[in-house]
Protein backbone atom coordinates (compact mmCIF):
# COMPACT_ATOMS: atom_id res chain seq x y z
CA UNK A 1 0.00 0.00 0.00
CA UNK A 2 1.42 3.40 -1.01
CA UNK A 3 2.05 6.08 1.54
CA UNK A 4 -0.03 9.23 1.93
CA UNK A 5 0.93 11.59 -0.90
CA UNK A 6 1.29 15.31 -0.17
CA UNK A 7 1.78 17.83 -2.95
CA UNK A 8 3.07 21.26 -1.98
CA UNK A 9 2.86 24.09 -4.51
CA UNK A 10 5.41 26.86 -4.00
CA UNK A 11 8.86 27.12 -2.42
CA UNK A 12 8.34 30.33 -0.42
CA UNK A 13 7.97 30.55 3.34
CA UNK A 14 4.73 28.54 3.31
CA UNK A 15 5.82 25.81 0.88
CA UNK A 16 9.30 25.24 2.28
CA UNK A 17 8.15 25.16 5.90
CA UNK A 18 5.36 22.74 5.00
CA UNK A 19 7.81 20.35 3.34
CA UNK A 20 10.26 20.55 6.27
CA UNK A 21 7.51 20.06 8.85
CA UNK A 22 6.65 16.70 7.23
CA UNK A 23 10.21 15.38 7.52
CA UNK A 24 9.36 12.62 10.00
CA UNK A 25 5.79 11.99 8.87
CA UNK A 26 4.76 8.78 7.13
CA UNK A 27 4.15 10.61 3.85
CA UNK A 28 5.71 11.18 0.44
CA UNK A 29 6.02 14.87 -0.41
CA UNK A 30 6.26 16.42 -3.87
CA UNK A 31 7.18 20.10 -3.83
CA UNK A 32 6.47 21.88 -7.12
CA UNK A 33 7.89 25.35 -7.76
CA UNK A 34 8.37 27.53 -10.83
CA UNK A 35 11.75 28.70 -9.48
CA UNK A 36 14.73 26.69 -8.29
CA UNK A 37 15.18 28.75 -5.11
CA UNK A 38 13.59 29.65 -1.81
CA UNK A 39 13.40 33.44 -2.03
CA UNK A 40 13.68 35.59 1.10
CA UNK A 41 11.56 38.33 -0.43
CA UNK A 42 11.87 40.95 2.37
CA UNK A 43 15.54 41.44 1.47
CA UNK A 44 15.09 41.81 -2.30
CA UNK A 45 15.54 45.57 -2.04
CA UNK A 46 19.06 44.97 -0.69
CA UNK A 47 19.90 43.01 -3.83
CA UNK A 48 18.48 45.87 -5.92
CA UNK A 49 20.67 48.43 -4.13
CA UNK A 50 23.92 46.46 -4.11
CA UNK A 51 24.11 45.34 -0.47
CA UNK A 52 23.53 41.60 -0.91
CA UNK A 53 23.93 39.10 -3.72
CA UNK A 54 20.97 37.13 -4.96
CA UNK A 55 22.54 33.88 -3.70
CA UNK A 56 22.51 35.11 -0.12
CA UNK A 57 18.73 35.52 -0.06
CA UNK A 58 17.77 32.74 -2.48
CA UNK A 59 19.33 29.35 -1.64
CA UNK A 60 18.49 26.45 -3.95
CA UNK A 61 15.41 24.59 -2.68
CA UNK A 62 16.69 21.22 -3.87
CA UNK A 63 19.86 21.63 -1.80
CA UNK A 64 17.96 22.80 1.29
CA UNK A 65 15.88 19.61 1.20
CA UNK A 66 18.54 17.21 -0.13
CA UNK A 67 18.80 15.29 3.17
CA UNK A 68 15.02 14.92 3.51
CA UNK A 69 14.46 11.61 1.79
CA UNK A 70 10.66 11.77 1.68
CA UNK A 71 10.65 14.91 -0.49
CA UNK A 72 10.90 15.17 -4.27
CA UNK A 73 11.43 18.66 -5.71
CA UNK A 74 9.97 19.35 -9.16
CA UNK A 75 10.74 22.47 -11.20
CA UNK A 76 7.75 23.62 -13.21
CA UNK A 77 4.84 26.01 -13.38
CA UNK A 78 1.54 24.62 -12.14
CA UNK A 79 -1.06 25.11 -14.86
CA UNK A 80 -3.96 23.12 -13.43
CA UNK A 81 -5.29 21.68 -10.18
CA UNK A 82 -8.05 19.09 -10.44
CA UNK A 83 -9.88 18.64 -7.13
CA UNK A 84 -12.06 15.83 -8.51
CA UNK A 85 -9.18 13.68 -9.75
CA UNK A 86 -6.85 14.90 -6.98
CA UNK A 87 -4.06 15.83 -9.38
CA UNK A 88 -1.74 18.76 -10.01
CA UNK A 89 -0.46 19.39 -13.54
CA UNK A 90 2.79 21.28 -14.06
CA UNK A 91 4.82 22.18 -17.13
CA UNK A 92 8.50 22.74 -17.79
CA UNK A 93 9.81 23.60 -21.28
CA UNK A 94 6.90 21.90 -23.00
CA UNK A 95 7.06 18.79 -20.78
CA UNK A 96 3.99 18.04 -18.67
CA UNK A 97 3.89 16.25 -15.32
CA UNK A 98 0.78 15.09 -13.47
CA UNK A 99 1.25 14.65 -9.71
CA UNK A 100 -1.50 12.82 -7.78
CA UNK A 101 -2.17 13.80 -4.18
CA UNK A 102 -4.02 12.70 -1.08
CA UNK A 103 -3.42 16.08 0.57
CA UNK A 104 -2.59 19.37 -1.13
CA UNK A 105 -0.95 22.50 0.30
CA UNK A 106 -1.12 25.49 -2.03
CA UNK A 107 1.41 28.18 -1.16
CA UNK A 108 1.75 29.74 -4.60
CA UNK A 109 2.18 33.29 -3.28
CA UNK A 110 1.45 36.55 -5.03
CA UNK A 111 2.82 38.81 -7.71
CA UNK A 112 3.01 42.54 -8.24
CA UNK A 113 -0.30 44.23 -9.01
CA UNK A 114 -0.52 47.20 -11.36
CA UNK A 115 -4.25 47.59 -10.74
CA UNK A 116 -5.21 46.71 -14.30
CA UNK A 117 -2.34 48.61 -15.93
CA UNK A 118 0.06 45.75 -16.61
CA UNK A 119 1.80 47.78 -19.31
CA UNK A 120 3.39 49.83 -16.49
CA UNK A 121 5.66 46.86 -15.71
CA UNK A 122 7.83 47.54 -18.75
CA UNK A 123 8.92 50.91 -17.34
CA UNK A 124 8.38 50.37 -13.59
CA UNK A 125 9.54 46.90 -12.43
CA UNK A 126 8.11 45.52 -9.22
CA UNK A 127 9.97 43.92 -6.33
CA UNK A 128 8.78 40.31 -6.23
CA UNK A 129 11.47 38.26 -7.97
CA UNK A 130 15.25 38.05 -8.31
CA UNK A 131 14.85 39.20 -11.92
CA UNK A 132 13.04 42.31 -10.66
CA UNK A 133 15.77 43.11 -8.14
CA UNK A 134 18.64 42.63 -10.60
CA UNK A 135 16.85 44.69 -13.24
CA UNK A 136 16.30 47.49 -10.75
CA UNK A 137 19.95 47.42 -9.72
CA UNK A 138 20.86 47.85 -13.37
CA UNK A 139 18.39 50.70 -13.79
CA UNK A 140 19.38 52.50 -10.59
CA UNK A 141 23.13 52.38 -11.19
CA UNK A 142 22.65 52.83 -14.91
CA UNK A 143 20.79 56.09 -14.27
CA UNK A 144 23.83 57.55 -12.51
CA UNK A 145 26.09 56.40 -15.35
CA UNK A 146 23.83 57.99 -17.97
CA UNK A 147 23.69 61.23 -15.99
CA UNK A 148 27.50 61.35 -15.95
CA UNK A 149 27.57 60.82 -19.70
CA UNK A 150 25.06 63.45 -20.87
CA UNK A 151 25.78 67.17 -21.25
CA UNK A 152 22.09 68.12 -21.42
CA UNK A 153 21.07 69.56 -18.01
CA UNK A 154 17.39 68.63 -18.53
CA UNK A 155 18.24 65.03 -19.39
CA UNK A 156 20.71 64.87 -16.51
CA UNK A 157 17.99 65.97 -14.11
CA UNK A 158 15.65 63.31 -15.50
CA UNK A 159 18.29 60.63 -15.10
CA UNK A 160 18.91 61.67 -11.50
CA UNK A 161 15.22 61.53 -10.57
CA UNK A 162 14.05 58.27 -8.99
CA UNK A 163 10.38 57.59 -8.27
CA UNK A 164 9.20 54.81 -5.94
CA UNK A 165 5.47 54.08 -6.16
CA UNK A 166 4.03 52.69 -2.93
CA UNK A 167 4.77 53.82 0.64
CA UNK A 168 4.53 50.43 2.29
CA UNK A 169 7.57 48.70 3.83
CA UNK A 170 9.16 47.86 0.46
CA UNK A 171 8.73 51.37 -0.94
CA UNK A 172 10.08 53.00 2.22
CA UNK A 173 13.10 50.67 2.25
CA UNK A 174 13.91 51.18 -1.45
CA UNK A 175 13.60 54.97 -1.28
CA UNK A 176 15.82 55.14 1.79
CA UNK A 177 18.48 52.90 0.27
CA UNK A 178 18.67 54.83 -3.02
CA UNK A 179 19.40 57.97 -1.00
CA UNK A 180 22.00 56.19 1.12
CA UNK A 181 23.61 54.69 -1.99
CA UNK A 182 23.96 58.17 -3.48
CA UNK A 183 25.13 59.87 -0.28
CA UNK A 184 27.65 57.26 0.86
CA UNK A 185 28.82 54.67 -1.67
CA UNK A 186 28.75 56.87 -4.80
CA UNK A 187 29.69 60.18 -3.19
CA UNK A 188 33.15 60.46 -4.87
CA UNK A 189 32.71 58.07 -7.78
CA UNK A 190 31.75 60.59 -10.50
CA UNK A 191 33.36 63.72 -11.94
CA UNK A 192 30.61 65.70 -13.68
CA UNK A 193 27.68 64.89 -11.37
CA UNK A 194 27.11 64.96 -7.62
CA UNK A 195 25.17 61.78 -6.76
CA UNK A 196 23.83 63.29 -3.53
CA UNK A 197 21.91 65.81 -5.67
CA UNK A 198 19.68 63.03 -6.99
CA UNK A 199 15.97 63.45 -6.42
CA UNK A 200 14.13 60.53 -4.79
CA UNK A 201 10.33 60.72 -4.70
CA UNK A 202 8.10 58.35 -2.73
CA UNK A 203 4.52 58.34 -4.06
CA UNK A 204 1.36 56.79 -2.66
CA UNK A 205 -2.35 57.21 -3.26
CA UNK A 206 -2.90 56.67 0.48
CA UNK A 207 -2.79 59.61 2.93
CA UNK A 208 0.03 58.14 5.06
CA UNK A 209 3.32 56.28 4.99
CA UNK A 210 3.23 52.65 6.23
CA UNK A 211 -0.58 52.68 6.72
CA UNK A 212 -0.80 49.21 8.37
CA UNK A 213 1.63 50.26 11.10
CA UNK A 214 -0.45 53.19 12.32
CA UNK A 215 -0.21 56.98 12.31
CA UNK A 216 2.58 57.32 14.89
CA UNK A 217 5.10 55.01 13.20
CA UNK A 218 4.07 56.18 9.73
CA UNK A 219 4.78 59.78 10.67
CA UNK A 220 8.11 58.79 12.26
CA UNK A 221 9.14 57.00 9.07
CA UNK A 222 8.05 59.94 6.91
CA UNK A 223 10.01 62.44 8.99
CA UNK A 224 13.14 60.29 8.80
CA UNK A 225 12.82 59.94 5.02
CA UNK A 226 12.32 63.66 4.57
CA UNK A 227 15.35 64.38 6.75
CA UNK A 228 17.36 62.20 4.35
CA UNK A 229 16.09 64.24 1.41
CA UNK A 230 13.35 61.90 0.13
CA UNK A 231 10.29 63.75 -1.18
CA UNK A 232 7.17 62.08 0.22
CA UNK A 233 4.09 62.80 -1.90
CA UNK A 234 0.85 61.32 -0.54
CA UNK A 235 -2.71 61.28 -1.92
CA UNK A 236 -1.02 61.02 -5.31
CA UNK A 237 -2.19 58.31 -7.74
CA UNK A 238 -0.13 57.29 -10.76
CA UNK A 239 -2.24 57.44 -13.92
CA UNK A 240 0.31 56.76 -16.69
CA UNK A 241 3.86 55.43 -16.88
CA UNK A 242 6.15 55.61 -19.90
CA UNK A 243 9.85 55.58 -20.76
CA UNK A 244 10.39 59.28 -19.98
CA UNK A 245 8.48 59.44 -16.69
CA UNK A 246 5.01 59.22 -15.22
CA UNK A 247 1.82 61.23 -14.70
CA UNK A 248 0.35 61.71 -11.24
CA UNK A 249 -3.21 62.66 -10.32
CA UNK A 250 -3.49 64.51 -7.01
CA UNK A 251 -6.42 64.39 -4.61
CA UNK A 252 -7.98 67.53 -6.10
CA UNK A 253 -8.07 65.91 -9.55
CA UNK A 254 -5.21 67.88 -11.09
CA UNK A 255 -2.60 65.99 -13.07
CA UNK A 256 1.11 66.70 -13.16
CA UNK A 257 4.11 65.20 -14.85
CA UNK A 258 7.30 63.85 -13.26
CA UNK A 259 10.13 63.27 -15.69
CA UNK A 260 12.30 60.41 -14.44
CA UNK A 261 14.41 57.60 -15.82
CA UNK A 262 14.11 55.05 -13.00
CA UNK A 263 10.73 54.01 -11.64
CA UNK A 264 10.14 51.36 -8.97
CA UNK A 265 6.67 49.86 -8.43
CA UNK A 266 6.07 48.76 -4.83
CA UNK A 267 2.29 49.23 -4.66
CA UNK A 268 -0.18 46.37 -4.42
CA UNK A 269 -0.11 42.59 -4.82
CA UNK A 270 -2.17 40.16 -6.85
CA UNK A 271 -2.52 36.53 -5.80
CA UNK A 272 -1.60 33.64 -8.07
CA UNK A 273 -4.21 32.66 -10.66
CA UNK A 274 -4.30 29.21 -9.05
CA UNK A 275 -6.58 30.66 -6.39
CA UNK A 276 -9.38 31.22 -8.91
CA UNK A 277 -8.83 27.79 -10.48
CA UNK A 278 -9.26 26.10 -7.10
CA UNK A 279 -12.16 28.28 -5.91
CA UNK A 280 -14.12 27.58 -9.11
CA UNK A 281 -14.03 23.84 -8.34
CA UNK A 282 -15.25 24.28 -4.78
CA UNK A 283 -18.94 25.03 -4.33
CA UNK A 284 -19.22 28.22 -2.28
CA UNK A 285 -15.53 29.19 -2.10
CA UNK A 286 -14.77 32.69 -3.35
CA UNK A 287 -11.74 34.89 -3.97
CA UNK A 288 -11.33 38.48 -2.82
CA UNK A 289 -10.43 41.52 -4.95
CA UNK A 290 -6.74 40.61 -4.86
CA UNK A 291 -7.47 37.05 -6.02
CA UNK A 292 -6.83 35.46 -2.61
CA UNK A 293 -8.92 32.43 -1.64
CA UNK A 294 -11.34 33.06 1.22
CA UNK A 295 -10.62 29.91 3.20
CA UNK A 296 -12.53 28.01 5.88
CA UNK A 297 -11.48 28.25 9.57
CA UNK A 298 -9.18 25.23 9.02
CA UNK A 299 -7.52 26.90 5.95
CA UNK A 300 -9.26 24.55 3.50
CA UNK A 301 -11.71 25.16 0.67
CA UNK A 302 -15.36 24.14 1.02
CA UNK A 303 -15.98 20.45 0.43
CA UNK A 304 -12.28 19.55 0.31
CA UNK A 305 -10.84 19.04 3.81
CA UNK A 306 -7.59 17.76 2.27
CA UNK A 307 -6.85 20.96 0.29
CA UNK A 308 -5.11 23.72 2.28
CA UNK A 309 -4.34 27.27 1.17
CA UNK A 310 -1.56 29.11 3.03
CA UNK A 311 0.52 32.27 2.66
CA UNK A 312 -0.22 35.16 0.31
CA UNK A 313 -2.84 33.13 -1.56
CA UNK A 314 -4.91 32.78 1.61
CA UNK A 315 -7.51 35.30 2.76
CA UNK A 316 -8.12 34.84 6.48
CA UNK A 317 -9.30 37.52 8.95
CA UNK A 318 -6.43 39.16 10.84
CA UNK A 319 -3.63 37.43 8.93
CA UNK A 320 -1.38 39.87 6.99
CA UNK A 321 0.50 38.96 3.83
CA UNK A 322 3.76 38.41 5.68
CA UNK A 323 6.20 35.55 6.22
CA UNK A 324 4.79 34.76 9.67
CA UNK A 325 1.31 34.17 8.29
CA UNK A 326 2.68 31.70 5.73
CA UNK A 327 4.88 29.88 8.24
CA UNK A 328 2.15 29.51 10.87
CA UNK A 329 -0.37 28.44 8.24
CA UNK A 330 2.03 25.79 6.91
CA UNK A 331 2.63 24.34 10.39
CA UNK A 332 -1.12 24.26 11.09
CA UNK A 333 -1.86 22.46 7.81
CA UNK A 334 0.92 19.89 8.24
CA UNK A 335 -0.24 19.14 11.79
CA UNK A 336 -3.69 18.25 10.44
CA UNK A 337 -2.14 16.13 7.68
CA UNK A 338 -0.17 14.17 10.29
CA UNK A 339 -3.45 13.51 12.13
CA UNK A 340 -5.05 12.41 8.84
CA UNK A 341 -2.24 9.90 8.26
CA UNK A 342 -2.64 8.50 11.78
CA UNK A 343 -6.42 8.30 11.37
CA UNK A 344 -7.09 10.72 14.23
CA UNK A 345 -8.42 13.62 12.17
CA UNK A 346 -12.08 14.60 12.08
CA UNK A 347 -12.68 17.58 9.73
CA UNK A 348 -15.92 18.44 11.53
CA UNK A 349 -14.18 18.96 14.88
CA UNK A 350 -10.93 20.58 13.78
CA UNK A 351 -9.67 23.41 15.96
CA UNK A 352 -9.72 26.61 13.84
CA UNK A 353 -6.45 28.19 12.76
CA UNK A 354 -5.30 30.93 15.14
CA UNK A 355 -2.71 33.47 14.06
CA UNK A 356 -0.20 34.80 16.58
CA UNK A 357 0.87 38.30 15.57
CA UNK A 358 4.58 38.70 16.28
CA UNK A 359 4.57 42.28 15.03
CA UNK A 360 5.88 44.08 11.96
CA UNK A 361 8.98 46.08 11.13
CA UNK A 362 10.34 48.30 8.38
CA UNK A 363 13.86 49.66 8.00
CA UNK A 364 14.21 53.24 6.78
CA UNK A 365 17.95 53.81 6.63
CA UNK A 366 21.21 52.88 8.30
CA UNK A 367 20.61 52.73 12.06
CA UNK A 368 16.92 53.64 11.70
CA UNK A 369 13.78 51.50 11.57
CA UNK A 370 10.27 51.34 12.99
CA UNK A 371 8.72 48.35 14.75
CA UNK A 372 5.34 47.33 16.09
CA UNK A 373 5.10 44.40 18.52
CA UNK A 374 1.61 44.07 20.00
CA UNK A 375 0.72 47.44 21.48
CA UNK A 376 4.39 48.44 21.71
CA UNK A 377 5.55 50.86 19.02
CA UNK A 378 9.12 52.11 18.77
CA UNK A 379 11.66 53.37 16.27
CA UNK A 380 15.28 54.34 15.81
CA UNK A 381 18.45 52.34 16.49
CA UNK A 382 16.87 49.69 18.76
CA UNK A 383 14.20 48.97 16.16
CA UNK A 384 16.93 48.74 13.51
CA UNK A 385 18.87 46.17 15.55
CA UNK A 386 15.67 44.19 16.08
CA UNK A 387 15.01 44.29 12.34
CA UNK A 388 18.51 42.99 11.56
CA UNK A 389 18.21 40.18 14.11
CA UNK A 390 14.78 39.03 12.96
CA UNK A 391 15.69 38.96 9.28
CA UNK A 392 18.95 37.16 10.01
CA UNK A 393 17.01 34.54 11.97
CA UNK A 394 14.74 33.72 9.04
CA UNK A 395 17.51 33.40 6.46
CA UNK A 396 18.09 29.74 5.54
CA UNK A 397 21.55 28.28 6.14
CA UNK A 398 24.58 29.21 8.26
CA UNK A 399 26.63 30.28 5.22
CA UNK A 400 23.97 32.73 4.05
CA UNK A 401 23.65 34.20 7.55
CA UNK A 402 27.44 34.57 7.87
CA UNK A 403 27.95 36.25 4.48
CA UNK A 404 24.95 38.50 5.08
CA UNK A 405 26.44 39.71 8.36
CA UNK A 406 29.74 40.48 6.57
CA UNK A 407 27.90 42.38 3.81
CA UNK A 408 25.92 44.36 6.37
CA UNK A 409 29.11 45.16 8.28
CA UNK A 410 30.75 46.51 5.10
CA UNK A 411 27.69 48.54 4.11
CA UNK A 412 26.47 49.94 7.41
CA UNK A 413 29.78 50.60 9.17
CA UNK A 414 31.63 51.67 6.04
CA UNK A 415 30.72 53.19 2.68
CA UNK A 416 31.12 50.15 0.46
CA UNK A 417 28.66 47.77 -1.14
CA UNK A 418 29.87 44.44 -2.46
CA UNK A 419 27.31 43.92 -5.25
CA UNK A 420 27.65 46.92 -7.58
CA UNK A 421 28.20 45.14 -10.89
CA UNK A 422 25.53 45.65 -13.55
CA UNK A 423 25.12 44.17 -17.03
CA UNK A 424 23.15 44.99 -20.16
CA UNK A 425 21.18 41.82 -19.54
CA UNK A 426 19.93 43.22 -16.23
CA UNK A 427 18.70 46.42 -17.82
CA UNK A 428 17.33 45.22 -21.15
CA UNK A 429 16.26 41.59 -20.65
CA UNK A 430 12.64 42.57 -19.91
CA UNK A 431 12.39 44.65 -23.10
CA UNK A 432 13.93 41.87 -25.21
CA UNK A 433 11.73 39.21 -23.59
CA UNK A 434 8.59 41.27 -24.22
CA UNK A 435 9.65 41.80 -27.82
CA UNK A 436 10.30 38.08 -28.35
CA UNK A 437 6.99 37.08 -26.75
CA UNK A 438 5.12 39.61 -28.88
CA UNK A 439 6.74 38.48 -32.12
CA UNK A 440 6.38 34.80 -31.22
CA UNK A 441 2.66 35.31 -30.64
CA UNK A 442 2.34 37.20 -33.93
CA UNK A 443 4.19 34.41 -35.75
CA UNK A 444 1.95 31.74 -34.19
CA UNK A 445 -1.18 33.66 -35.14
CA UNK A 446 0.12 34.15 -38.70
CA UNK A 447 0.92 30.43 -39.00
CA UNK A 448 -2.52 29.49 -37.69
CA UNK A 449 -4.16 31.86 -40.19
CA UNK A 450 -2.09 30.38 -43.04
CA UNK A 451 -3.08 26.85 -42.05
CA UNK A 452 -6.73 27.90 -41.94
CA UNK A 453 -6.45 29.36 -45.44
CA UNK A 454 -4.83 26.18 -46.74
CA UNK A 455 -7.60 24.05 -45.24
CA UNK A 456 -10.23 26.30 -46.74
CA UNK A 457 -8.55 26.18 -50.15
CA UNK A 458 -7.99 22.40 -50.02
Amino acid sequence: MSRHRVVVIGSGFGGLNAAKALKRADVDVTLISKTTTHLFQPLLYQVATGILSEGEIAPVTRLILQRQKNVQVLLGEVCDVNLTANTVTSKLMGMETVSPFDSLIVAAGAQQSYFGNDEFATYAPGMKTIDDALELRGRILGAFEAAEFTDDPVERERRLTFVVVGAGPTGVEVAGQIKELAHRTLKQAFRTIEPRDCRVILLDAAPAVLPPMGEKLGLKAQQRLEKMGVEVQLNAMVSTVDYLGLTVKDQDGTERRIECACKVWAAGVQASSLGKIIADQSDGTEVDRAGRVIVEPDLTVKGHPNVFIVGDLMSFPGVPGMAQGAIQGAHYATTLIKHMVKGTDDPATRKPFSYFDKGSMATISRFSAVAQVGKLEFGGFIAWLAWLGLHLLYLVGFKNRFTTVIAWFITFLGDGRSQMAITNQMMYARVVTNWMESHTQEAMEAEAAEQARERAAG
